[in-house]
């Protein structure tokens, strides 16, 4: 797919060299159905609590579950270690219209294209459609935002590896177009329509760069007063970008585990996020993802790194952990609860052991915690098995030249 169109961009960080690193085997006795449980429907959050930081969180860095709240955060972090966000920005990415003939079309814009050559802005984008009948090359569809107002947008044709998005043209910029006309994408467990509150608490207090269509939830929990609560730790704080797109909420469905096709997302690591993981490691404090997707940014970036250390980076990643994967990135991770049979399920198996993610699930059920985008979160320490890379801090500049 075409590069995503950046938005707010940092010192300039050069496109990611591919990764040529093999993924792991998935351990012959585990099969999809290890990925698999029970959620009891009510267990699924519709609404976020009234504060962001009145969650629960499950504490799962050691061999028994404890039940915190998620305040007790500062107390789980020492002074020098560094939290690292996903400072993406959900875009109003649902339409909903309809095409020449009448009948209902709803899009979920993935990714805004960069502009054309001789355009000043851009123009296309690649989105998934859902109609009773897909729209051909050449036709054209009205979408129609929540005040009556709207656009038309030609269609282009199919994209995607596998052809699973078609490619729109706006009239537009679709940024400015999605924030007039478009609804809040909420995930489709979220049975109710989006509302003046799930645009602000849809979005996480960091968020700052357009181009998620679904949230990086784990960063939800964070207030203002969680922030200057850390901070007054000696905690340092850092951002990544990951543009989460709608696969995020696919299950895997192929028959065996290594044969999913991971889908492609945008992400960057910029030099100051670089310098601050190799200044913080060198000195002996803890990288902390905030979500799975700070996670896979960071482990996206020292893949391809020749040291295996994280540097700056950007590019697409379709990075797929799974049991037997080698973490070179970090140390601890926060994140909520993810859906059964998900490849997020894999990526926490893997990062905590998949006996202790199952035995952790399982009380969380038990507990009633709340799952999900609007549910609590857990606090997990990297298994054992799979040590980091120290190297000395390198600076910017240096980090720079590393990367020609």
């Amino acid at each position: 797919m075409g590069e995503f169109s950046p938005v707010h961009s940092r010192r300039e960080t050069r496109p990611c060299r591919p990764c040529n690193v093999p993924q792991p085997p998935v351990p012959t006795e585990l099969t999809l159905d290890d990925f698999d449980y029970a959620l009891p429907p009510e267990l699924i959050a519709q609404h976020p609590l009234a504060e962001r930081s009145a969650s629960r969180l499950l504490d799962g860095s050691g061999a028994w579950p404890v039940d915190r709240r998620f305040r007790d955060l500062p107390s789980l972090l020492a002074p020098g270690d560094l939290v690292v966000f996903n400072d993406t920005r959900v875009l109003r990415a649902r339409l909903l219209g309809e095409k020449p003939t009448g009948g209902a079309v709803e899009a979920l814009v993935e990714r805004v294209l960069p502009a054309a050559q001789g355009q000043a802005e851009p123009r296309e984008v690649l989105a998934h459609l859902r109609a009773s009948k897909s729209p051909r090359a050449g036709t054209f569809a009205r979408f129609t935002g929540p005040n009556g107002e709207g656009f038309d947008a030609e269609v282009l044709g199919r994209a995607g590896p596998d052809e699973a998005l078609f490619h729109l043209r706006f009239p537009a910029d679709p940024l400015t177009l999605l924030q007039r006309h478009g609804h809040v994408p909420l995930p489709p467990y979220i049975t109710h329509a989006d509302t003046p509150d799930d645009e602000t608490r849809y979005q996480s207090v960091l968020a700052a760069r357009p181009g998620a269509v679904a949230a990086p939830t784990a960063s939800l929990h964070f207030d203002e007063p969680m922030l200057a609560a850390l901070a007054a730790r000696g905690v340092e704080r850092t951002t990544v970008t990951l543009h989460v797109g709608a696969g995020t909420f696919q299950p895997v469905r192929a028959g065996r585990i290594a044969e999913h096709v991971m889908h492609s997302e945008w992400f960057e690591v910029s030099v100051e996020a670089a310098a601050a993981v190799a200044r913080v490691r060198a000195a002996g404090g803890r990288v902390v993802a905030i979500g799975t997707t700070a996670l896979r940014a960071l482990e996206s970036a020292a893949l391809r790194s020749p040291r295996g250390v994280v540097e700056p980076c950007r590019g697409d990643t379709d990075l797929f952990i799974r049991p037997g994967f080698e973490f070179r990135a970090v140390d601890r991770l926060l994140t909520n609860f993810h859906l059964p049979r998900s490849t997020l399920l894999m990526l926490v198996s893997a990062f905590a052991g998949h006996a202790h993610i199952r035995s952790l699930y399982r009380h969380a059920v038990e507990a009633r915690y709340r799952f999900f985008s609007y549910g609590d979160c857990m606090w997990l320490a990297r298994a054992p098995h799979t040590p980091h890379v120290v190297v000395q801090p390198t600076s910017p500049s240096r980090a720079e030249e590393d990367k020609t």
